[in-house]
């Protein structure tokens, strides 16, 4: 072998290969020996995390036999990596041109198998295992004749493929082998030699990597006492939080003190049981709550915090049904376990958040809605399907894709985007032929059928079970996975290409129960969100003003759905009839310049878990001045709404997650908006809308339109911005609301002509109603609102206290 050129690298006569690590010492690298080594291998592949590795069950003779078999061959090499006089982990060298990997593939001359198991850890060290593979690494492309290095780990090996990206590996196709459906992964000396120029050594928590695979002890390793305690205080601050503000609750005050803050008392549903905490009310009924200050006591005595006894405490006042309230404690449950998981999964700090790319940002939330206390229920999901699926566990999937016959498909798209384009643009060639003979091995046509990408919980949950008699007559057929890897984001169904960002947003249904909806895609809105998205487009995107600001939508372009015959006559919003359908939305990186930075709105209320906020860093390093930052992002995202209602009639539901920032220098230019084709509503009966899309009008009451600003704007999300700035920038509320007062009349003052219409529809009103979410999922967690008639089951109580109200011009006052 030519020696690779690396000044820590040397030979001897016992080691091929060593490399000296600054502050850890020296991994080498010796040929593996069946008499010595077989004994501690054996031990190795017989424990639970090594399942991948194929030799569970197997005795020292036949781990023996296995080895000596493997080394015969000349192209096959085996080793063993010791630190410190320990064995640390194993490594096979195989020439994939003379494996039976070539027939899965199309390998290179200079390609190079690896096959890799670590060792149990003894003492714990950081990044250890990157050390380990980084060694290895530089001993295989030590030998000048390999380019480009090979891996096929089982596919639900998530723990392998995380450390092999970091290195720098290239996912590739999932394929089928004799003994396991794996998935191909390749790193090029020039990718290796890139990361290497700098290190990707993540922060990521190895449970952030397990699958279904894994012990039953690593499935709640995060469930930690400590940890546990943080994330029941914090979901009981939220509680008080939000039950206070939908006056479901009622603090009382015990004392004033100084600065505005108050000490109250919270009288539970138990008498010999209260809460004490101190706190500041802040505008829109909300309270800024010293965590710290929250105390339980029963009978006068100081007790624990749990946030599932909170709930049980409250029950009456909350007023949950007795049939509600256990799926609602397992909501909450799921609420605090993800909590915790978030919590010790080792996300970058906000200060690295900061200039971090869209995903990481993605991955790195903490915290799900802002107004719902119990948000990250997810029912359906198992602890391994957490670590596979939710954005924050930060794995990537493929999808599975199927092929539904075209008497039960309905496929439907912009004219510009017919079936066969679509799909050419999101499978290359080789997928195509591939699945196109999987339907020809069976006597099929595939032009018979539409490809159809599925979320793979969805399938192995949901579909392979109750669609199996479509299967069994072949209506229905699987056809494995797809080349591309996605990420879920935080709207958990709504899947990121990370292969190909350019490519479309896939959204899938997914039948898992999450903060009052089962998760399914009805055909009833699919079928017409192309023709929503082309009638938008031409509706706003011809304005000056839409233009100006900058605002896109993202457009629902086509859609596909598989009607189930068995379930059809039950209506097109009953939960098996929304099971097998699919969107693709465009892609926010198609809107960007190569300066700029995405990220969604909800990343402006984060809080990382030393406390610290990400919204002060980011108008910090803008250089601008908060007020100025906050005028920039209010152009951005109020202002076009604003103008869709007043001069459209035109509502979306623009909350912070489905709403795409676009920051250049880290000031806001533009809002990107997302989730369209069930949310976006006409609320004028006299605006002429197309036939088939007579569904967007919204017979809404004349003092609830303005709702579409009030609460879904100022409320859902101002509220929260509001006490950040407040609490982390020393940002007052009266310049916060002030600053959006002067952006709303910088608006109307462009359009006199509506001067009718802003009295009508006035924002400085005194006050407005006060719609509450809470009160919608405890009254219904499984369907919280009709999407037919979005209003009727809106809970409202009372009315909140316009914050831009003392903003009201009269005749002598002008805002400055």
């Amino acid at each position: 072998m030519t020696e690779f050129n690396h000044k820590n690298i040397t030979t001897n006569k016992q080691y091929l290969f060593s490399k000296s690590i600054e502050g850890l010492g020296e991994i080498k690298i010796r040929r593996f020996r069946i008499t010595d080594d077989s004994s501690l291998l054996h031990q190795w592949v017989n424990m639970d995390y090594a399942i991948f590795w194929g030799m569970q069950g197997f005795s020292l003779q036949e781990v023996e036999l296995e080895y000596a078999k493997l080394m015969q061959p000349d192209h096959y090499d085996v080793f063993i990596g010791v630190y410190k006089d320990q064995p640390v982990f194993l490594l096979e060298r195989y020439d994939p041109q003379q494996d039976d990997i070539k027939n899965f593939y199309k390998p290179q001359n200079d390609d190079c198998g690896v096959h890799i198991i670590v060792a149990p850890p003894v003492v714990q060290i950081p990044n250890f295992t990157w050390y380990l593979f980084n060694t290895i690494m530089d001993f295989v492309f030590k030998d000048l004749n390999i380019n480009r290095i090979l891996i096929e780990p089982d596919i639900r090996n998530k723990k392998m493929f995380a450390l092999c990206q970091r290195i720098g590996f290239r996912l590739d196709k999932i394929v089928e082998l004799p003994h396991k459906t794996a998935q191909l992964a390749f790193l090029s000396r020039e990718q290796y030699k890139k990361h290497i120029v700098v290190p990707q050594i993540n922060k990521r928590s190895a449970m952030n990597t397990l699958d279904n695979s894994v012990s039953p002890q690593q499935s709640i390793a995060h469930l930690q006492p400590e940890v546990w305690v943080k994330v029941n205080t914090l979901f009981i601050t939220k509680a008080i939080c939000e039950f206070n503000h939908e006056l479901l609750i009622k603090p009382e005050i015990l004392d004033t003190l100084e600065g505005g803050w108050n000490s109250y008392v919270l009288k539970s549903d138990v008498p010999t049981i209260h809460y004490q905490f101190l706190a500041k009310p802040l505008a829109l009924n909300h309270l800024w709550i010293d965590q710290s200050s929250i105390k339980k006591y029963e009978q006068s005595e100081s007790v624990k915090l749990d946030g599932v006894l909170f709930i049980k405490e409250f029950r009456k006042q909350l007023g949950i049904k007795n049939d509600q309230m256990p799926v609602y404690l397992e909501e909450v449950i799921s609420t605090l376990y993800g909590s915790a998981f978030k919590y010790l999964k080792g996300n970058p700090k906000v200060n690295e958040l900061v200039n971090a790319d869209f995903q990481t940002i993605e991955q790195s939330m903490t915290e799900g809605h802002p107004g719902f206390v119990a948000n990250n229920g997810r029912i359906g999901f198992d602890s391994s399907d957490y670590r596979a699926y939710a954005p924050e566990a930060g794995n990537s999937f493929s999808i599975v894709w199927l092929a539904g016959h075209k008497n039960c498909t309905v496929y439907s798209a912009t004219k510009d985007l017919p079936y066969q384009k679509l799909i050419e643009q999101e499978l290359d060639s080789d997928s195509i032929n591939t699945f196109q003979n999987i339907i020809k091995k069976r006597g099929l046509n595939p032009d018979d059928y539409f490809l159809i990408p599925m979320h793979p919980w969805q399938w192995f949950n949901k579909l392979a079970n109750i669609f199996s008699p479509e299967i069994a007559t072949e209506n229905l057929i699987c056809l494995g996975y797809g080349p591309d890897q996605y990420f879920a984001q935080q709207s958990i169904r709504t899947l990121f290409n990370s292969t190909n960002p350019h490519k479309f947003y896939t959204k899938t249904a997914l039948s898992i129960l999450n903060m009052g909806f089962m998760r399914g895609l009805p055909l009833y809105y699919l079928g017409t969100a192309p023709k929503m998205a082309i009638w938008l487009n031409e509706l706003l995107y011809n304005d000056p003003f839409i233009e100006e600001t900058g605002f896109k939508m993202l457009g629902e372009i086509a859609s596909i759905s598989y009607v189930n015959p068995y379930f059809e006559e039950f209506g097109g919003h009953n939960d098996y009839n929304k099971m097998l359908a699919s969107l693709w939305r465009e892609s926010p990186v198609n809107f960007i310049k190569d300066e700029q930075q995405l990220m969604t709105m909800a990343a402006f209320l984060h809080i990382d878990h030393c406390g610290e906020a990400l919204l002060p860093k980011i108008i910090k390093k803008s250089g601008l001045s908060t007020k100025r930052w906050l005028s920039k992002y209010f152009k951005a995202y109020l202002s076009p709404l604003l103008h869709c209602f007043y001069h459209f009639d035109l509502v979306f539901m623009p909350h912070g997650e489905n709403l795409i920032m676009v920051l250049e220098n880290h000031v806001p230019v533009k809002a990107l908006l997302k989730d369209i084709t069930e949310e976006a509503c006409i609320l004028n009966p006299e605006v002429v809308l197309p036939k088939s899309l007579k569904r967007m009008y919204a017979s809404v009451p004349e003092d609830v339109k303005l709702l579409s600003i009030f609460t879904d704007i100022f409320d859902g999300f101002f509220r929260f911005m509001s006490h950040i700035l407040v609490e982390h920038a020393n940002f007052t509320e009266i310049q916060f609301w002030e600053t959006v007062a002067e952006n709303i009349y910088e608006y109307q003052d462009r359009y006199p002509e509506q001067e009718e219409k802003f009295k009508r529809y006035d924002l400085f009103a005194p006050d407005f109603h006060l719609s509450c979410l809470n009160r919608l999922q405890l009254n219904n967690n499984k369907q919280m609102i009709d999407l037919d008639d979005p209003v009727a089951l809106l809970q409202f109580m009372g009315k909140l206290k316009n914050p831009i109200a003392a903003y009201k011009r009269d005749k002598t006052k002008v805002i400055s």
